[in-house]
């Protein structure tokens, strides 16, 4: 197979300054897409601000490697902010491809000692950074042809001890993933997501609800180098899919599918009814149905 290659195509990455964004940059630098490298420099928890400046630095690497990329600090939290990134590739690079919103910030607590403030951050961050870099970003997606867009989620979404904050969160874009998919057919746009591990900052500060040998596995076994190609691949022209999410890890790969079983059927339905015969509801046999998007895409030739 040939190499896939990124010559001529414009990608933002959010949160790409340190971690699992950073090695996104890395490889679609060397791939030859122009980047533009979007990092505030956020404290892992999202508490405050460091005062290093991941994008620059990640930025230098590449052109230190031959590459093309810029460095933007905004907030992709604020509309202003993500509108600014997107800004960032069009008076750079003249154009926008692809969008890789991987911004994110996590810390654990339990439940009911989380303050309403903390979730509205948590959206703010995951769920409105995602949407507001994807609408800035829109209008250039659609004029690309073959727009593509890659949102970050987490197998926290499915329950995680010590993370209704956070897996609430990436609940919210895993839905966005899903209806974007959707609306960006018809343009070309293809939307997916990844549920990443790998050892970062955000795996360390997520200690608390792992066990000691899963965060030894996270360090030495989960690389962020690892996470790449899979991102990679689904803002490449040639990715055909749209509304998936893959499961990434150490080199694994597996699609993340919501099921629909057989179920049962009764037009007399009761309580009793539902009782004798839950199993039936809740197996998942070869007849189950993955819920895919099957929105038309626009025909090319």
């Amino acid at each position: 197979m040939n190499p896939l290659t990124f010559d001529d195509r414009v990608v933002v990455i959010t949160g790409a300054g340190r971690g699992i964004g950073r090695a996104h940059a890395l490889l679609l630098a060397a791939r030859g897409a122009s980047v533009v490298v979007s990092d505030l420099g956020a404290r892992v928890d999202g508490s405050d601000v460091d005062g290093d400046d991941p994008a620059g630095s990640v930025v230098e690497e590449i052109r230190a490697a031959g590459g093309t990329a810029v460095a933007s600090r905004a907030d992709v939290s604020t509309e202003t902010g993500a509108a600014a990134v997107i800004d960032a590739a069009i008076s750079e690079f003249g154009r926008l491809d692809a969008v890789v919103n991987n911004a994110g910030i996590v810390r654990t607590a339990h439940f009911d000692q989380i303050s309403t403030a903390e979730y509205q951050r948590y959206l703010d961050v995951h769920f409105f950074g995602s949407l507001h870099v994807c609408r800035a970003a829109w209008p250039h997606l659609v004029e690309s042809g073959a727009g593509r867009v890659v949102n970050t989620v987490s197998a926290a979404m499915l329950g995680n001890p010590l993370m209704t904050h956070y897996g609430s969160s990436k609940g919210a874009v895993f839905s966005l993933t899903r209806n974007l998919a959707i609306e960006g057919a018809e343009h070309g746009i293809l939307v997916n997501a990844l549920a990443p591990g790998a050892g970062t900052r955000m795996a360390e500060n997520s200690a608390d609800s792992l066990s000691p040998e899963v965060l030894q596995y996270l360090r030495t076994q989960l690389l962020p180098e690892h996470v790449a190609p899979v991102a990679a691949y689904l803002l490449h022209p040639s990715c055909a899919v749209t509304g998936e999410v893959f499961n990434v890890a150490g080199g694994a790969v597996s699609r993340m599918a919501v099921v629909t079983t057989t179920g049962i059927h009764d037009p007399a339905l009761t309580v009793e009814t539902v009782a004798e015969r839950f199993d039936e509801v809740m197996a998942i046999t070869p007849d189950a149905q993955p819920q895919a998007i099957t929105a038309p895409q626009p025909h090319t030739t």
